[in-house]
């Protein structure tokens, strides 16, 4: 039998067994710089795995530990569990079709997910946006951050060691879904956006809902940062961990929050704006200590500057159309399918071939989430699919960081530390 064909030995696939061994391999290769020799008398030292079903890894991550006693000697990440090979599916699926697969990689802000996409694809395809379909997108991706955060923050005191907080952040949250299902008609995957706008207008009362929750939120915020400002337990589980210099973290790609907790205030927002953020008054939060207390500080504020935007977008948002009216390069509304032979015509058309941007042209787009920069690039060969897409996922570049500052720390700093990051899987594997 040929050897490619020999799948299973004694009931086990080779792939896995031999992902095995070269993982062990390399935790065994790992910063030895010294000579192999038996200074573990008492056998002291063992092999850990954390996850990949793990309550505190955040999602599907195997964190691979060699212990001395509890503090962590060396360390190696195992990812992809979840990989479900978005990219090819997107090649293999018009740009709308696709829609829905960016809501389930950052599960946790599927909005801003949604508008990247179809940033993307608008430049590809040089589609113009109108003004309040901008601000509706922009009124989503921040909410997205909030609720994102929110989670954080309770995931993350949970793993210090208190319960409560995750309640109260969830409280607010349930009130984001209610937002959130009446402007898009889902409360977690809502594929609102739409090449060239988005599916349907937010309505006096959505509205009305934003500002009475951004307000309410404020002094949330207020109530949590007296609660843990002045706990001891909070500050010692999370001051002087996981620290990463401004350097360290770009050699390692690091965006988002854990890259402005090192002083680096790099925010696709301001260097690189997009929709309708150059005309928004707020600031780009960062510390300097670069560690897991820094982390936390920053998104905090974040949280204070997104319900800035959220204000000001509902003080200026126009009225007007939600999406562009161009029968070829975005889907025409309900009333014109339901009472007009032309839209019907229309629909049939987009959801049978799409928006076709010009052959052989491609581009790169990236936004502000709440994990970090999320990018999309696209190479078009003049169908209604993409020929190339790549995905530029925050959470698999802050990933990254993990390895390097485990070493050396105690075993119970693990979940902590990852709550930091911040990560979800499925935004990483992909």
């Amino acid at each position: 039998m040929h050897p490619t064909t020999k799948i299973v030995e004694k009931g086990q696939p080779l792939f896995f067994k031999e992902h095995q061994e070269s993982l062990y391999k390399s935790l065994e290769d790992k910063h030895t710089t010294i000579e192999v020799s038996d200074d573990d008398p008492l056998n002291t030292r063992m092999i850990l795995n954390m996850g990949p079903q793990h309550p505190a890894t955040h999602g599907v991550l195997r964190v691979l530990l060699e212990l001395d006693g509890e503090v962590i000697m060396k360390n190696r990440l195992d990812v992809g569990y979840l990989h479900r090979g978005v990219e090819k599916i997107a090649e293999n699926k018009t740009y709308q079709e696709f829609m829905p697969y960016t809501d389930r990689m950052d599960y946790l802000s599927p909005y801003a997910s949604n508008v990247a996409f179809c940033l993307a694809v608008e430049k590809l395809a040089q589609i113009e946006v109108p003004d309040r379909a901008q601000y509706i997108r922009m009124l989503g991706c921040e909410l997205a951050r909030i609720s994102s955060h929110l989670l954080w923050l309770g995931a993350m005191v949970m793993d210090s060691g208190a319960i409560s907080m995750f309640i109260w952040t969830f409280r607010e949250r349930e009130k984001l879904y209610d937002i959130f299902d009446l402007l898009a008609g889902h409360r977690f995957t809502v594929s609102h956006s739409r090449i060239g706008g988005v599916a349907n207008d937010a309505s006096p009362e959505v509205l009305t809902m934003m500002k009475d929750f951004v307000q309410n939120l404020k002094s949330e915020i207020k109530g949590w940062y007296k609660l843990l400002n002045k706990n001891r337990i909070f500050f010692d589980r999370n001051r002087g961990i996981g620290p990463i210099t401004a350097e360290r973290a770009i050699e390692l790609g690091l965006t988002g929050a854990p890259l402005r907790a090192t002083g680096i205030a790099y925010d696709v927002r301001k260097f690189e704006p997009y929709l309708k953020y150059s005309e928004m008054d707020f600031e780009v939060p960062t510390r300097l200590e670069g560690d897991n207390l820094a982390r936390y500080y920053v998104r905090m504020e974040e949280m204070e500057q997104s319900i800035r935007i959220v204000e000001q977008c509902l003080e200026k948002i126009p009225k007007g159309p939600i999406r562009i009216d161009n029968a070829k390069k975005a889907y025409p509304s309900k009333d014109e399918v339901y009472f007009s032979m032309e839209g019907l015509i229309h629909d049939f058309m987009m959801t049978d071939t799409g928006v076709c941007p010009p052959a052989g042209v491609e581009c790169f787009h990236s936004i502000e989430a709440s994990k970090g920069e999320l990018g999309y690039y696209i190479q078009s060969d003049g169908t209604g699919h993409p020929w190339r897409l790549k995905i530029k996922s925050p959470s698999l570049g802050n990933l990254q960081v993990l390895e390097n500052v485990l070493d050396g720390q105690m075993i119970a700093d693990t979940v902590v530390l990852i709550g930091g990051l911040d990560p979800v899987m499925g935004d990483a594997d992909k």
